[in-house]
């Protein structure tokens, strides 16, 4: 019997070859078919191969009655259902580092023409046929301090690579272990001021609530006159707006930039000036870069057609035979308060314990899973998934533990998951009223009952009269709505957890934490 598995996209050659070649599939090269064609195509398909141009939509899961599996030849899944798929036992599976190399020589592309001009010196000389040198006096890498905003799979090899120029590298990742970046030669930082003291910044994480917008005329003020920045990671880690404000006031002196918030940017206010760099999104573009995909797509496709192995997953099939929806909506709340506490502490994790009582310990593993996911989501994005996220933990060296609590707590079921930190040890614990009501009823050695959901200030303080009117008057200051205010007492101190309707931005985050009561404050979005 021969296993379906659909082309939907373009991907190398070598690729489809291998699809052909394997005698147990039978392979569909619909990359050129009209997509409600492609429909009735992959009605009987066993396994899907995806890129940017189609979307696994609604409609797309539905028509696919047989799939198995979709393979997304590429890292982002922005276009890709998940949540659906998984509600339709379909494993999504991304191909994640196929494009490493590719990104990180573009950084390095980036980094070298900013500081030569060279784009602008090729064209005056090529298209205005004009030879005045005297015009481009570029500097030298040499010697000059290059801060590395995320040193995974692509910063720390642009870092390595610096090196190799003679400059002055340093980074800023809460997330790794400091002896990752010393190990690479790269200096280990944990003050975030010192990135914006560099000579050059490239910045290299995922997409986050954490991470969009991470740079802001409030940290370009910061910057050097005449700072150099790179973005060849996720459009929208750098505020456009105050990117543009900056080139044109001269503060930032030039911008390599290959990803924009919004996409295709052809009528973009950037590329109206004369101090950026820009290309259209080409990380992945090289030969050997797209071969990979195409190679490493086909090779999952094949596997998982097979039943053999889904590498990569970025969700875990839920069937409703399998799992009851007790033990769903524990696995969600496990998820949730992970994230939570892992937007709570912003450090690296050190270890990760999950505690759980009642009916759901038959569960144990599967909620250790979803809680290793939730923990990690926070640094590491969509590069996190239900099969990976044990794996990724050990590299990381962190310690992963679980164990059903020998006494009851009096709740029919109670989720608490620990992590432990290089600062401290935070706990939260959850249950579920209701059949379908998800709660926090308990952070660190505070009692609260919270919906895990929205955008929330966590302030801890000393319990002295006046607080929660000093909070009101600075959040309406900012024109803050309080959707819910949730409090925790121990005998001097107070944890207030405040639901806004609103984002919460820097500022308001420091002028809370200079409250005189204020002993702790971070805000938390699920």
């Amino acid at each position: 019997m021969a296993f379906k598995v659909v082309v939907c996209d373009h991907i190398h050659q070598d690729g489809l070859k291998m699809l052909e070649n394997d005698t147990d599939i039978d392979y569909v090269n619909a990359a050129d078919e009209d997509k409600v064609k492609l429909l009735d195509i992959i009605s009987d398909a066993d396994v899907t191969i995806t890129r940017s141009s189609t979307d696994v939509d609604e409609k797309f899961i539905a028509a696919g009655k047989n799939l198995k599996a979709i393979v997304r030849a590429g890292v982002g899944v922005d276009n890709v259902d998940i949540e659906g798929c998984s509600k339709e036992g379909v494993i999504v599976m991304n191909v994640p580092t196929a494009n490493t190399i590719a990104a990180v020589e573009l950084t390095m592309t980036h980094i070298l023409s900013c500081v030569r001009t060279f784009p602008y010196a090729h064209n005056n000389l090529k298209q205005d046929r004009i030879w005045r040198r005297q015009d481009w006096y570029g500097t030298e890498l040499k010697g000059k301090k290059l801060g590395v905003i995320g040193f995974g799979n692509i910063g720390s090899r642009v870092g390595v690579r610096a090196k190799a120029f003679e400059m002055d590298v340093v980074t800023y990742d809460p997330y790794i272990d400091p002896k990752k970046a010393t190990d690479a030669g790269v200096r280990y930082t944990s003050d975030f001021e010192e990135i914006l003291g560099c000579d050059l910044i490239t910045i290299h994480t995922p997409k986050t609530v954490e991470t969009i917008d991470m740079i802001t005329k409030d940290e370009i003020a910061k910057m050097k006159e005449g700072v150099i920045l790179i973005n060849c990671a996720r459009g929208g880690l750098y505020n456009e707006k105050d990117l543009y404000d900056a080139l044109k006031s001269k503060k930032v002196k030039f911008a390599g930039i290959d990803v924009f918030d919004k996409e295709p940017a052809t009528d973009h206010p950037l590329l109206d000036l004369d101090n950026v760099t820009v290309t259209p999104h080409l990380g992945a573009n090289t030969l050997e870069s797209q071969q990979r995909i195409g190679v490493q797509a086909a090779q999952q496709a094949i596997e998982a057609a097979k039943g053999i192995s889904y590498p990569n997953a970025m969700n875990l099939p839920i069937k409703e035979e399998e799992i009851s929806e007790t033990a769903k909506k524990y696995l969600d709340l496990a998820q949730k308060i992970s994230f939570f506490a892992a937007q709570a502490t912003k450090s690296g994790i050190k270890k990760i314990k999950i505690s759980v009582d009642g009916e759901i310990k038959n569960y144990l593993d599967s909620l250790t899973t979803f809680s290793v996911v939730g923990a990690l989501k926070e640094s590491l994005g969509d590069k996190i998934n239900y099969v990976n996220a044990e794996h990724v933990a050990k590299d990381r060296g962190i310690e992963i533990s679980s164990e059903v609590c020998e006494k009851p707590s009096g709740y029919t079921n109670k989720v608490c998951v620990e992590l432990t930190t290089g600062a401290s040890v935070f706990s939260i614990s959850g249950t579920v009223f209701d059949e379908d009501k998800l709660r926090i009823i308990k952070i660190n050695e505070y009692d609260l009952d919270i919906e895990p959901q929205g955008k929330m200030i966590l302030l801890k303080n000393s319990d002295t009269p006046g607080v929660i009117g000093d909070v009101g008057h600075i959040l309406a200051k900012h024109n803050i709505n309080i959707a819910d205010f949730r409090l925790g007492r121990t005998q001097d101190q107070a944890l207030a957890v405040i639901i806004v309707d609103e984002a919460i931005d820097k500022q308001v985050l420091e002028e809370l934490k200079a409250l005189e009561a204020a002993i702790e404050v971070s805000t938390v979005v699920i």
